[in-house]
């Protein structure tokens, strides 16, 4: 699927294949010298990619990419944006590597770091107030199905991963830190402690620099995380001194999971001992990145490639806080729209803020389901750069939905439907063969539809009668429809008898007959092509909301629906 792209994939220009570029670029610099950097580019260049990784064995490592989760809330909307964006960047790393170098996306879980508070609407909050400071993975859990409170929420990240389909390989940070994999790099950082604290120091405030160490302790007596002073250490034993409130001076080993590290530490030492070649982060965290990057080369490590994200905005334009609640979850998009749409809305200039509000669904349905109508008749260096391609890797569908979302949406409230089987009886005549079953994603839509309506679209309708030029041209596309066949669905032709009138009518500029058409019969400013709407509606009962609009009834009536 991803293989003989390289020529396609060295030219786009999306995001993703900039990235993939990036990317290799830094993992050859990274691997190899310089004399053996250009022959392995060259080879690659030259779609080679299998033969460059045979002559250098440092390049048969695999390519890992990171993302990061912190475990003591659940997964949510910046999770899977996160992981969406950096599987398109794998996808076309693979499309210019001819799919030979092998990719690890790894989910990592910062699950060993202490609960520094309860979250709001957990159960059982008493119990979590009892575990304040502990380890997530050893708080008990309020909800009762796991061990901890750590190993509950990581078995919804990665129930959360998998019903978007994501590839992955999840790590525990509590399992990494006590099977030893991390031993030699926290080693490594005991050495080299006063390098790494020369460069947190000048990023704290005066008190917290006082009582800063890189090193986190776990209390041998309550099995808290300490954030205490480094008194003494020894390198060749391994251990750290500090003062334990509940057991007084204490000597502790940094290895085994005894100790763990502070967030940027912490992030630097995962580079290093994991050897992730890629990370992205949010804008908030360019500083962070910066401070990681430098601990990491403090370690012996190299930075990981990686770009700084746009954190999304409010409908009011601030910076959307979970705090404020004034985001969109999860769940309120999967409510009102597909994965493949909140992926499409992840794939758009991910480098420019962006409004994440529920005005944002329809459009983001629209667009995707129009690009892969696009993608079929594209040539493949334009099908590469759509977004489709990065959002199934490689692979669209072929079929989407028949109608967009804006008609239905409209459609739901012409007819006053309130469940999809009356939504198909509408399709009745106009897609005779279309059932659930074999249109899928057209009865997810409805689904989604009939709740958009509902919570966001019924509230707004505003209907206003016609003025004197309007109510002609709408008495005169009556007339005509009229003279139509009563069963007809042609979309297109209906289509032309709407612009017939627009004309004849001398709107100037046509737009705002439709404008007209929308705003008395939908009460609203914009809506779905006309004629298809119609088609799928019924001609009579166009007809008849047509001279019910025409009359001024929908505005006196606030738009209730015309009756057989």
């Amino acid at each position: 699927m991803l293989h003989n792209l390289e020529t396609l994939a060295r030219e786009a220009k999306s995001w993703p294949f900039e990235q993939a570029r990036n990317l290799l670029a830094h993992v050859l610099k990274k691997r190899l010298d310089d004399a053996g950097r250009k022959e392995a580019q060259a080879l690659i260049d030259a779609g080679k990619a299998d033969e460059a990784l045979a002559k250098f064995p440092d390049l048969q490592r695999p390519v890992i990419l990171e993302t990061g989760y912190g475990p003591s809330g659940l997964p949510h909307m910046g999770t899977f944006g996160e992981v969406a964006r950096t599987t398109m960047v794998r996808n076309a790393f693979r499309a210019l590597t001819g799919d030979h170098w092998p990719t690890r996306l790894i989910a990592f879980s910062d699950d060993m770091d202490g609960l520094r508070k309860v979250p709001d609407g957990i159960p059982n909050p008493e119990m979590l107030r009892e575990d304040l400071h502990k380890p997530l993975t050893v708080v008990r859990d309020p909800f009762g199905t796991h061990g901890s409170f750590g190993a509950h929420n990581n078995a919804r990240l990665r129930a959360f991963l998998d019903s978007f389909g994501f590839e992955y390989e999840f790590l525990s940070s509590t399992e990494q830190y006590k099977s030893g994999r991390f031993d030699a790099t926290l080693l490594a950082l005991l050495e080299r402690f006063d390098a790494v604290q020369a460069i947190m120091l000048p990023t704290l405030g005066e008190e917290r620099r006082a009582t800063y160490s890189a090193f986190l302790p776990v209390s041998p007596v309550t099995g808290h995380v300490l954030q205490v002073p480094t008194l003494d250490r020894d390198v060749e034993k391994g251990t750290i001194t500090f003062d334990d409130p509940a057991g007084g001076r204490t000597e502790l080993p940094v290895t085994g999971g005894r100790v763990k590290l502070q967030w940027k530490p912490d992030w630097a030492m995962r580079w290093v001992a994991l050897d992730v070649d890629y990370e992205m982060a949010g804008k908030d965290l360019i500083e962070s990145v910066r401070e990681s990057g430098k601990i990491c080369r403090a370690l012996g490590g190299v930075p990981p490639e990686g770009f700084n994200f746009e954190l999304f905005l409010d409908i009011e334009g601030k910076k959307i806080s979970k705090s404020k609640g004034n985001g969109l979850t999860m769940e309120e998009w999967l409510r009102y729209g597909t994965p493949e749409s909140l992926s499409w809305y992840m794939f758009q200039s991910p480098k420019s803020a962006k409004s994440l509000h529920f005005n944002v669904i329809p459009r983001a349905i629209d667009d995707y389901l129009a690009a892969i109508e696009a993608f079929k008749t594209q040539e493949p260096a334009k099908r590469i750069d759509n977004a489709v391609w990065s959002i199934h890797s490689g692979a669209p569908p072929t079929h989407t939905s028949p109608v967009s979302f804006a008609l239905l949406l409209n459609l739901v409230g012409v007819a006053n439907a309130s469940n999809k089987d009356q939504l198909w009886a509408y399709f009745a005549k106009y897609l005779p063969e279309a059932t659930p079953q074999n249109e899928p994603l057209l009865d997810q839509l409805m689904e989604r539809a009939l709740n958009y309506y509902e919570d966001f679209v019924k509230p707004t309708k505003s209907y206003r009668p016609p003025d004197a030029k309007e109510k002609a041209a709408l008495l005169d596309l009556a007339g005509r429809l009229k003279a139509l066949p009563a069963d007809t669905t042609d979309g297109e032709l209906i289509q032309g008898e709407v612009y017939a009138v627009g004309k004849e009518h001398a709107f100037e500029p046509l737009r705002g007959w439709f404008g007209a058409l929308y705003e008395v019969l939908l009460g609203a400013s914009q809506g779905p092509r006309f004629g298809s709407f119609a088609a799928i509606y019924g001609l009579p009962q166009t007809i008849q909301l047509i001279e019910a609009g025409a009359n001024g009834e929908l505005a006196s009536q606030e738009g209730r629906p015309i009756r057989n």
